[in-house]
């Protein structure tokens, strides 16, 4: 039984009109969409874009490094790797001291689907930031938080 005097439709719309988890989570998901829809043409989707930008770097990385880069849990992004692996994007391999940890470098053909999305990615960017009163506000604020 619900107290009615507690939970008002008040309380529902001050949730609704406050809540900064679902503002973000809802703001997230409307950028995941826009970035989706300009990658789409080169095979890729935000977060495999991600993922294979976060490979862009000197040396090999692992799982724990980019699980820990993207705050995502390592089954999720092992997921986002299968397919890149499976198109020759990503290569995954295990390190020899330690089997069960594997080493992710990008490949070519990954470096060149980087290259061929990157300009729709800075297109896609600019316009974002634009409707923005201040994306480096926006930038810094949410890395208090993440």
């Amino acid at each position: 039984m619900t107290d009615d005097t507690i939970l008002t439709f008040e309380t529902t719309l001050l949730v609704r009109d406050t809540c900064l988890c679902m503002h973000a989570q809802r703001a997230a998901r409307s950028l995941a969409r826009r970035y989706d829809a300009v990658l789409r043409p080169f095979g890729l989707t935000n977060g495999q874009f991600s993922v294979m930008m976060a490979l862009n770097r000197p040396g090999r990385a692992q799982i724990a490094d980019l699980a820990d880069l993207l705050a995502m849990d390592r089954t999720t992004v092992t997921a986002l790797l299968k397919p890149l692996e499976r198109r020759g994007l990503v290569n995954i391999s295990p390190i020899e001291k330690d089997r069960r940890t594997r080493s992710l470098t990008l490949t070519e053909d990954g470096k060149l689907a980087l290259i061929s999305a990157l300009p729709a990615w800075k297109q896609m960017q600019a316009e974002i930031e634009n409707e923005l009163a201040d994306a480096d506000r926006l930038r810094s604020d949410l890395r208090v938080i993440s």
